[in-house]
């Protein structure tokens, strides 16, 4: 059921993905193609915040606080698999790889060396600083307007 908690989730979320989003840009080689990769992790924003952080709305201030590190940390491992398939996917259509199981181990493969980048520690303080905000704004979001 929709609640205003899940829309806050959702929208916070997806805001602390596109500032996420654009501080990876720097960091990535020169002549990287993005694409559609902040609208990407905007939406896997929007679904983390409404799935994982809307429906554990409601449960005290320090599970709040939980409650957006969980939504960052699935926001996180969900943006990795998704960016790392589409570049396996990408590097497939030009045949790069032997076999399926070697391409589905890609996938990994990538979302660790995306993952990598994410150590930079102006993108894990941004992270934990916006989930905390996040998870917060929730818990007010859901006593506010039950």
């Amino acid at each position: 059921m929709p609640t205003a908690a899940r829309l806050v989730a959702a929208i916070c979320l997806a805001v602390l993905a596109l500032v996420v989003s654009q501080q990876v840009k720097p960091l990535m080689p020169e002549g990287t193609d993005f694409g559609y990769f902040d609208f990407v992790n905007m939406g896997l924003g929007l679904l983390c915040g409404w799935f994982v952080m809307g429906t554990r709305a409601g449960r005290g201030i320090s599970a709040g606080i939980t409650n957006g590190l969980t939504g960052m940390a699935a926001l996180v491992f969900w943006a990795l698999f998704v960016q790392g398939s589409y570049e396996m996917f990408r590097l497939a259509m030009r045949n790069r790889y032997d076999g399926p199981f070697e391409a589905v181990l890609a996938i990994f493969e990538k979302g660790v060396e995306f993952g990598a980048v994410l150590l930079a520690p102006n993108i894990i303080w941004t992270l934990l600083a916006g989930a905390v905000i996040c998870g917060l704004m929730t818990e007010v979001a859901w006593r506010r307007w039950r």
